[in-house]
C-alpha cells in the first residue's frame, strides 16, 4: 500500500485514497499508541486531557449539564464519549464508518451512535446545545471543510457551541507521530489560524482558542503549568471553540 506523506493546511494536495476506519476497529488503539509510543504516553492520557477540557467547556457555558443535548461528530469507537458520558447524559455520536459505529455503541451503550454520510448530519436544524469534534477534520477533504463547519452552525441550536481539537503541525513530534501513524496517511493538518478563519467564514463567534499538551506527564504541576502556556504555539494540540449567534 503506497504512503502518503503529512500535508498541511498551506500546502494542500487531495488524497488518492481515503482511509477506512473500518480497517481498524479492533486495532485502533494499539495503532495509535504505537504511533505515540516515543512520547512515553499512551492514548488515554490524550484522550483524557482533551475530555476533560470539553468538560469544562460545557461547564462554563451551560448550568445543567444533564438537560443539554450533544453531539460527537467522528466519534470513532467512542473513545472520548467514554469519559464524558457520565456527566452529559443525552450524548449522540455520529460516525462515516458502519464498523466503527457498532464497536462504538459496544463500547458505550449509554450513547446514541448512529452512521452518517459525512456531508449532510442526519438532524433537523437547532438541534444540539454543545457539538465538537476532536481530530476529525484532518481526515476531511480540505474542499469540504466549509461544509463541515456549516453543519455544525446548522444543528446547533441559538447560543450553542462548538468545539474543534486539532493536531498542531508546528510542533515537530506531533508531525512525526501522525507520519507513523497508518490511518492518518490521508491527513492534512491544519494550522490555528485556518481552524479560526474556517470558524469565522461559518459566521461562528470565536471565543476561546488555545494550544494545549505542551507536556506529556499527568502531575498536577505540569497540568497548572499549561494555562500560561495556552498562547504559545507548541502544544502538541490546539483546539477553537465558538457560539451561534443569537
Amino acid at each position: 500500500m503506497e504512503q502518503k506523506s503529512v500535508r498541511n493546511s498551506e500546502n494542500i494536495n487531495i488524497s488518492e485514497e481515503q482511509i477506512s476506519f473500518d480497517n481498524y476497529v479492533e486495532t485502533y488503539k494499539s495503532e495509535v499508541d504505537e504511533s505515540i509510543g516515543f512520547i512515553g504516553q499512551d492514548t488515554d492520557f490524550f484522550i483524557e486531557l482533551k475530555a476533560e477540557l470539553l468538560l469544562k467547556l460545557a461547564e462554563s457555558n451551560f448550568s445543567e449539564l444533564k438537560n443539554i443535548k450533544v453531539l460527537d461528530i467522528g466519534s470513532g469507537i467512542g473513545l472520548v464519549d467514554k469519559h464524558i458520558k457520565h456527566k452529559i447524559i443525552n450524548l449522540t455520536g455520529v460516525d462515516i464508518e458502519e464498523g466503527v459505529v457498532e464497536k462504538a455503541k459496544i463500547n458505550n451503550p449509554e450513547v446514541n451512535y448512529l452512521c452518517y454520510d459525512g456531508t449532510k448530519l442526519p438532524f433537523g436544524n437547532e438541534s444540539f446545545d454543545l457539538c465538537f469534534a476532536v481530530n476529525v477534520v484532518h481526515h476531511v477533504p480540505p474542499e469540504m471543510w466549509d461544509n463541515f463547519m456549516l453543519e455544525m452552525k446548522r444543528i446547533l441550536k441559538k447560543g450553542g457551541v462548538a468545539a474543534v481539537f486539532e493536531h498542531n503541525p508546528i510542533n515537530p513530534l506531533t508531525r512525526l507521530a501522525v507520519k507513523r501513524c497508518e490511518f492518518d496517511r490521508d491527513a492534512v493538518l491544519l494550522s490555528h489560524t485556518t481552524l479560526k478563519r474556517l470558524f469565522k467564514k461559518a459566521d461562528l463567534k470565536v471565543f476561546d482558542d488555545e494550544y494545549i499538551i505542551f507536556f506529556p506527564f499527568k502531575a498536577g504541576l505540569f497540568r497548572s503549568a499549561e494555562k500560561f502556556l495556552k498562547w504559545l504555539p507548541l502544544g502538541a494540540q490546539h483546539f477553537v471553540a465558538a457560539r451561534k449567534g443569537s
